[in-house]
C-alpha cells in the first residue's frame, strides 16, 4: 500500500464532496459553506484517579447547523485526533440530510483506551468529559444530540444524561440531550439493533430493484447470498443475525482482530458472537476453519462483502484483489476514495456508509422525538388497533359459521393479525421506510443521470442539494 498516494479518511470525505459539487449548480460560497467545519473544540481536563492527576483529551466538532440540534456519536478510542472527528462530522451532516432526519452532523470523541480502566473509574471520566461538553452547550437536547460510537454504548449514554440532567435540573427534556440510552434511562426498543438491522434493510430493498443488481452481475434474492463479515461488534453482529436468520443468506466468513474464521456452509452468528465474547476473538471456534490473516479473507470469494469495522480496511493496496461484486458500507469510511475509484472500474457496486449504516441515528431520531413528547411509541394506539383487528376476525368467523361455510382461520395467522405494534414494530417499520425512501431518492438519480456512475456520487447528490436548499430557505 503506497501511503504517498493513499488518501486520509478526511482526504476522502472532501474528495467525493468535491466529485459530487462539481456537477451541482451551487454558488462558489454555498459550496464552501457546505464543505467547511463550523468549529470544532478541543477540551483537556484533569481527573483524579488511582491517587494521580490524570488529564484527557477530547474533542466535538460541529460541521453543519442548517438544522438544529446538530447529532452525531462519541467515541472513545486511543487513535481520536481532530482531522477524523471533523470528517466524520462532515459525513453526520450527509447522512442525515440523505435519511431526512431534522439534524446537522456532529461528532465527539475522546482519546483514551476504555479497556486500561475499570468501570468506576470510567464513569468519573466520562462525566467529567460530559460536563465539559455541557457547560459550552455541546451537549444539549436542542443544540447537540450526541450517541454512542466505537468503545462507547448504553452505559456511557446512560452517564453523560445523568450528568446533563444534574447539571440542568429544571430542564423537562434533559434525557433528550443524548440518544442510545438504555431503555429504563429514557432509551427506545430497537435501538441498539439499529444500525446492523438498517444493513439488513438497505440490501433487502437493493434486492428489489433487478437492474441494480445487474450492474453487479447478481440476480435472485438474498436467500443463499454468500457474505463476508469484516467486524463481528454491534452492527456487523446484527446485520449477520438478521441476514442469516430472517433473510437465508450465508455467512461464510467473518474476520476479527486475531483473524478469521471460514465456514462454506454457513457460520453460526450466536455462537460465534458468545465465542467472541468470552475468548476475546475467532480463534478456537469449532464451527468454521481459522486462519490467522484476516486481510487475506477480505478478498475471499463471495456474494456481498460488509466491512463494519474500522476506515480505510479496503485501500488501493488490496482493491484490485477485492472480489465480492457488491459491497455495502457498514462502517464509517471502510473503503478509501484510491480503492473506491479502482472498485467502480472493476464493476464492483458500493452501497455507501451515508446510506448504509444510517439505521443507527435514524432510530436515535426516533428515540429523541419519543423523549421530548414524554410517552412511548404504541401507549395509545396498540391495544385500539388489536381491538378492531379482533372484530373483523370475530365478524368473519361469525360470517362463516351462519352461512355453515366450515372456513377456519389459522391459529398463526390470527395471532399475528391480532397482535398490535408496540415500540419495537414501530420502531422497524419507521427505519425500513427510511431505508426504502432514502435508497429510491439515490438510485432515481443513479439510474436517470448518465454522468453519475455510482451510488455514491448519487447519495452525495441528493444530500447536499438538500442541504443547499436548507440554507437557501434560511436566506444563506
Amino acid at each position: 500500500m503506497s501511503t504517498t498516494q493513499e488518501p486520509s479518511f478526511r482526504d476522502s470525505v472532501e474528495l467525493m464532496y468535491s466529485r459530487a459539487v462539481k456537477l451541482m449548480d451551487l454558488s462558489p460560497g454555498l459550496e464552501e459553506k457546505i464543505r467547511v467545519c463550523n468549529a470544532t473544540y478541543t477540551v483537556r481536563f484533569g481527573v483524579r484517579l488511582r491517587g494521580d492527576l490524570h488529564t484527557f483529551t477530547g474533542y466535538r466538532a460541529v460541521h453543519s447547523e442548517h438544522m438544529e440540534p446538530v447529532k452525531g456519536g462519541i467515541r472513545f478510542a486511543m487513535a481520536v485526533h481532530q482531522d477524523e472527528v471533523e470528517a466524520l462530522a462532515a459525513l453526520m451532516t450527509f447522512k442525515c440530510a440523505l435519511v431526512e432526519t431534522p439534524f446537522g452532523g456532529s461528532k465527539g470523541g475522546l482519546r483514551i483506551d476504555p479497556n486500561e480502566w475499570e468501570e468506576h473509574e470510567l464513569e468519573q471520566i466520562t462525566r467529567r468529559f460530559a460536563y465539559e461538553l455541557a457547560k459550552r452547550d455541546l451537549i444539549h437536547p436542542s443544540q447537540n444530540v450526541p450517541a454512542p460510537d466505537m468503545g462507547t454504548g448504553e452505559r456511557e449514554m446512560a452517564w453523560m444524561a445523568d450528568q446533563y440532567a444534574r447539571m440542568n435540573t429544571t430542564d423537562i427534556n434533559a434525557r433528550a440531550c443524548v440518544t442510545g440510552k438504555p431503555i429504563n434511562a429514557g432509551g427506545i426498543q430497537g435501538r441498539t439493533e439499529a444500525t446492523g438491522r438498517g444493513v439488513e434493510y438497505a440490501l433487502q430493498e437493493f434486492f428489489r430493484y433487478p437492474e441494480d443488481m445487474e450492474k453487479a452481475g447478481l440476480s435472485g434474492t438474498l436467500a443463499g447470498k454468500r457474505v463476508v463479515v469484516q467486524g463481528l461488534g454491534n452492527v456487523g453482529f446484527h446485520a449477520a443475525k438478521f441476514l442469516s436468520e430472517e433473510d437465508g443468506s450465508l455467512i461464510t466468513a467473518v474476520i476479527e482482530r486475531d483473524g478469521a474464521i471460514v465456514n462454506d456452509e454457513g457460520l453460526d452468528v450466536e455462537a460465534l458472537s458468545a465465542h467472541i465474547r468470552a475468548n476475546g476473538g475467532v480463534k478456537g471456534f469449532a464451527g468454521g476453519t481459522y486462519t490467522e490473516d484476516g486481510s487475506a479473507v477480505l478478498e475471499k470469494e463471495c456474494d456481498i462483502l460488509i466491512p463494519a469495522a474500522l476506515e480505510g480496511v479496503i485501500h488501493m493496496g488490496n482493491a484490485k484483489n477485492i472480489k465480492a461484486p457488491l459491497i455495502i458500507e457498514a462502517a464509517n469510511g471502510p473503503v478509501t476514495a484510491g480503492a473506491d475509484e479502482i472498485l467502480r472500474k472493476k464493476g464492483c457496486v458500493i452501497i455507501p456508509d451515508l446510506y448504509a449504516n444510517a439505521g443507527g441515528v435514524t432510530v436515535s431520531y426516533f428515540e429523541w422525538v419519543k423523549n421530548l413528547s414524554h410517552i412511548r411509541f404504541g401507549r395509545m394506539e396498540k391495544r385500539q388497533e388489536e381491538a378492531q383487528h379482533r372484530l373483523l376476525i370475530e365478524e368473519l368467523e361469525r360470517l362463516s359459521s351462519d352461512k355453515g361455510l366450515g372456513w377456519e382461520l389459522s391459529p398463526d395467522f390470527k395471532a399475528k393479525f391480532m397482535k398490535g405494534a408496540g415500540e419495537l414494530e414501530l420502531v422497524r417499520s419507521g427505519l425500513d421506510d427510511t431505508m426504502r425512501t432514502a435508497y429510491q431518492a439515490m438510485r432515481k438519480v443513479w439510474h436517470e443521470r448518465d454522468e453519475v456512475e455510482d451510488l455514491r456520487m448519487a447519495a452525495y447528490l441528493v444530500s447536499i442539494e438538500r442541504i443547499a436548499s436548507s440554507y437557501r430557505a434560511k436566506g444563506l
